[in-house]
């Protein structure tokens, strides 16, 4: 006779310093890239209110990013024939500068409880 396994609980609900702590933590990872704040967003989106609004917020201001840096790579490589491609080199590398330091900023904003848009993403996340 073979037992099946109890059905999986939902995770316990994150207290509101928890709930900080991760949505803080979903825009800090942004220095990483855009791994840190899909995880977060993933695993904690239905344990806090808070930390599934900033890691979404995160994740969204993430793929713009990566968006940005990939189009911008594309057209350098493909005009660094022609020399002018640098700028666009310079546009990735300013892209990514604005992300570390944006970044930092959102997490600041949300440790201390305060929700945080970043000034330019685009909300593919719904």
């Amino acid at each position: 006779m073979t037992t099946t396994p109890p059905p999986a609980s939902a995770a316990a609900p994150l207290s509101e310093a928890e709930d900080r702590q991760w949505a803080s933590f979903a825009h800090l990872g942004g220095i990483l890239g855009i791994l840190p704040s899909l995880i977060i967003y993933l695993v904690f989106k239905d344990r806090g209110s808070f930390t599934r609004a900033e890691a979404k917020e995160a994740l969204n201001f993430q793929i713009t990013l990566l968006g940005i840096q990939i189009v911008a790579y594309i057209i350098g490589t493909i005009l660094l024939v022609v020399v002018i491609g640098f700028l666009f080199y310079l546009v990735a590398w300013a892209a990514y500068i604005a992300g570390l330091i944006l970044s930092i900023v959102a997490f600041l904003k949300a440790k201390d409880g305060h929700a945080y848009r970043y000034p330019f993403a685009l909300r593919l996340i719904k």
